[in-house]
């Protein structure tokens, strides 16, 4: 059922995602929450000519150097993390070697654990998102160069 704690609890999510609308829906009731996003979205340039909108709430933007690696990006909007847990070893580091499957990276949205899985063969050659930043869907977080 929608109380006014659970739709205050919708409303701070779509605040912290960055999110400018939500729809839930519970058995027959719908629930749908707008709101406008008052600050200007800004843009940083990525090695690929491709600008990426971020909100000003993202971590800041460190310019990142022209690679050959294929890039792996973000497939949601989320927090970044680069180990499984606070205290745990990253999934990957700089000069690993990666299979094409295998796990590289968590986002967390909405609560929930999503895994960054490498699309290819190769080995990690930038890591471009730091542990725990917000990233939108599209950011580049590695490289890998394809073996």
């Amino acid at each position: 059922m929608f109380n006014h704690e659970n739709i205050r609890n919708y409303a701070e999510l779509m605040k912290e995602l960055d999110l400018s609308a939500l729809e839930i829906t519970e058995g027959d009731k719908k629930l749908r929450l707008e709101r406008s996003v008052s600050q200007p979205v800004q843009t940083i340039a990525v090695p690929a000519q491709t600008q990426i909108p971020v909100s000003q709430n993202a971590a800041p933007s460190v310019p990142v150097p022209q690679t050959s690696g294929r890039p792996i990006t973000s497939p949601m909007v989320g927090v970044f993390y680069r180990a499984p847990a606070e205290n745990a070893e990253p999934f990957v580091k700089v000069g690993d070697t990666v299979k094409k499957g295998d796990t590289v990276g968590i986002i967390e949205a909405m609560k929930l654990m999503n895994e960054v899985i490498s699309d290819t063969d190769g080995v990690v050659e930038e890591i471009c998102a730091d542990n725990a930043q917000t990233v939108d869907y599209g950011c580049v977080l590695m490289r890998i160069r394809s073996l």
